[in-house]
């Protein structure tokens, strides 16, 4: 172990990865000196709403694909076995829905920010404080997703920490500010297959050197690696097929069903078509990345068997251990691995910096500021992209003396996605949902949220266990970037927990099913008791009409009374599509008037 720690990179691996900083710097240039010159909020936010299916299905991949999901997947299946890979099971109707749900009633609201729907369905405040939601979730997040993977690769190889976590993010900062969406979403395409090229180069090498793949899954069979169905319905069981198939599913509609990020790729797209195909190009591509993760896991077990050098010398990332281990006589590939592994950081930070201005551009200033002129718009929105990558340094340096409390600011991440996914599916399932009920709903689901992730880690802390040694305290897969694994495993107890106990020791996969279900019913209740709203009120379009089609056999008064008649606006021809937007709702008709 002591030769790896001391192992350093050579000149091919440095090259490799400056050749990544490079060609995303390069694309972000390309896009700022050609053509519209990023001289719009429409085209520096949504890049002219003019992108194709296979770009953007790439960038949503990419998007939620960071660094900590390509360390944290093989640890996992290394460490528990290959149960994990059900969670590919939840990809189905985690992108189905948001395709054929969310995408036609985004796309043909044509909104810019996820959150302007807020204000067209409840009012201004729940707009507001479902972007100020937002905004701390991803700024919290971004020090940290920068900082993990640089504190790893320092500890391993001895690369400069603060080296790599300045170079990454103020590349970052650059090609976001200059280039806009468009440079985000070419460079997310790059960095996508630099992502697979790095895990397919440890998979190939490191199959060779345990003898083939056929001895790889013979030493997973014998170890015990290759998991069977587990249909235990306990939810505090950590990995069963019911948290990952079914709980997989809401984590997976926080993610890309209502996450601004994601939301502003569908909305980039030329057509509504090509927005819902990019969510079904997504599908394999998805379970390609898994089966990637689970492979390297099964091939890292091949190699060290269950008495790894890393549970003996406690090295703070297993998955790069293995790398340089695996490429000690391979100069270049450590490089192209930890260039896959900054590809992940940078796709992830740069979607945050571009969606964190849209919504601050659109939600908290646009609607203060009615007489501002595009050219000042586009101006500011490109000082927020910088502004934001600033954050972004000044979070990691704050996550470098954070310790152990890392994991707790990855779980914010996670508690935070599940309530604004209950607000929007509050929004547009119930129409007789107000906004008070909104108000009311979203903040009983954050409380639920910090109670249970704050009290099970509390929990955690006063309960001693021993713990596999991960990477950098993450002790599970963080497949979404949605919470950390130590601080989620669930203790392991002679008795099975009860009560408030059995609620803190819920699998962190059903943590977006309970926070976003709490909104959803605390949101109702307090709606009937305020006085619903009524069809006539609600602004067409913003009404997925779900109810209508499922209450189909009931008489038309009734489906009338439960606010479930009013269809949603047929989809425009692909002419009109491509053509100049035309709002279908009052807010939007007030900004295009405004721009006027």
């Amino acid at each position: 172990m002591g030769d790896v720690v001391q192992m350093h990179f050579s000149t091919p691996d440095y090259v490799i990865f400056a050749l990544l900083l490079v060609a995303s710097t390069c694309i972000g240039l390309f896009y700022a000196l050609s053509g519209g010159r990023q001289r719009t909020t429409q085209e520096f936010l949504l890049a002219d709403r003019s992108m194709s299916c296979l770009p953007v299905s790439l960038s949503l991949l990419a998007t939620f694909q960071s660094a900590v999901a390509i360390l944290g997947v093989p640890s996992e299946i290394y460490t528990y076995g290959t149960q994990y890979w059900f969670l590919g099971v939840s990809y189905f109707l985690g992108l189905l829905v948001p395709a054929h749900v969310f995408i036609p009633v985004f796309y043909r609201l044509r909104l810019t920010s996820a959150y302007e729907y807020l204000e067209l369905r409840f009012n201004k405040t729940v707009r507001i404080m479902g972007t100020v939601t937002f905004i701390f979730q991803m700024v919290i997040y971004m020090g940290v997703v920068l900082y993990a993977p640089a504190l790893a690769l320092n500890a391993v190889t001895g690369f400069d920490l603060w080296g790599a976590v300045l170079a990454m993010g103020l590349v970052c900062t650059l090609y976001t500010t200059l280039g806009g969406l468009k440079a985000v979403i070419w460079t997310d395409v790059f960095q996508t297959i630099v992502m697979f090229a790095g895990q397919l180069a440890v998979i190939i090498v490191g199959a060779h050197q345990a003898g083939g793949m056929g001895e790889v899954w013979r030493k997973a069979i014998n170890g015990s690696r290759i998991a069977s169905l587990d249909l235990n319905p306990d939810p505090t069981e950590r990995h069963t097929f019911w948290t990952l198939g079914v709980g997989g599913v809401f984590l997976m509609l926080a993610l890309y069903g209502v996450n601004q990020a994601q939301v502003q790729r569908y909305l980039s797209s030329r057509t509504e078509r090509e927005a819902v195909m990019s969510c079904y190009v997504v599908f394999p591509c998805q379970q390609v990345v898994l089966c990637l993760g689970c492979l390297m896991g099964l091939v890292m077990f091949a190699r060290y068997g269950e008495d790894s050098p890393l549970d003996k010398e406690k090295t703070p990332d297993m998955v790069l251990y293995f790398v340089m281990d695996v490429f000690r006589d391979l100069p270049g590939l450590p490089g192209l691995f930890v260039a896959c592994l900054f590809s992940g950081a940078l796709s992830t930070i740069s979607s945050a910096f571009n969606s964190l201005a849209t919504v601050t551009m659109e939600d908290l200033i646009k609607p203060y500021c009615p007489t501002m002129t595009e050219a000042k718009a586009t101006l500011l929105s490109k000082g927020l992209a910088f502004a934001y990558g600033l954050v972004c340094l000044a979070m990691a340096y704050t996550a470098s003396h954070m310790g152990s409390v890392l994991q707790a600011a990855l779980s914010i991440f996670g508690m935070v996605g599940g309530p604004l996914l209950g607000l929007f599916c509050l929004g547009m399932f119930f129409p007789w949902a107000n906004s008070t009920g909104a108000i009311v709903g979203l903040v009983a689901g954050l409380v639920m949220a910090f109670w249970i992730g704050i009290g099970h880690f509390v929990s955690r802390m006063a309960v001693p266990t021993t713990l596999p040694p991960i990477i950098n305290g993450t002790a599970m897969p963080l497949p979404s970037n949605m919470t950390t694994a130590e601080s989620d495993q669930v203790p392991v107890c002679l008795s099975r927990p009860t009560g408030v106990q059995a609620l803190y020791n819920l699998s962190y996969l059903w943590y977006s099913a309970h926070n976003s279900t709490t909104v959803v019913i605390v949101g109702l209740i307090v709606s009937l008791l305020t006085g619903p709203m009524k069809e006539k009120d609600l602004t067409p379009g913003t009404v997925y009409p779900v109810l209508g089609n499922l209450l189909f056999f009931l008489p038309e008064c009734y489906r009338e009374i439960l606010c479930c008649v009013t269809p949603l606006p047929q989809k425009k021809d692909e002419d009109e599509e491509t053509a100049t937007p035309q709002p279908s709702c009052r807010l939007a008709h007030t900004l295009q008037e405004t721009a006027l």
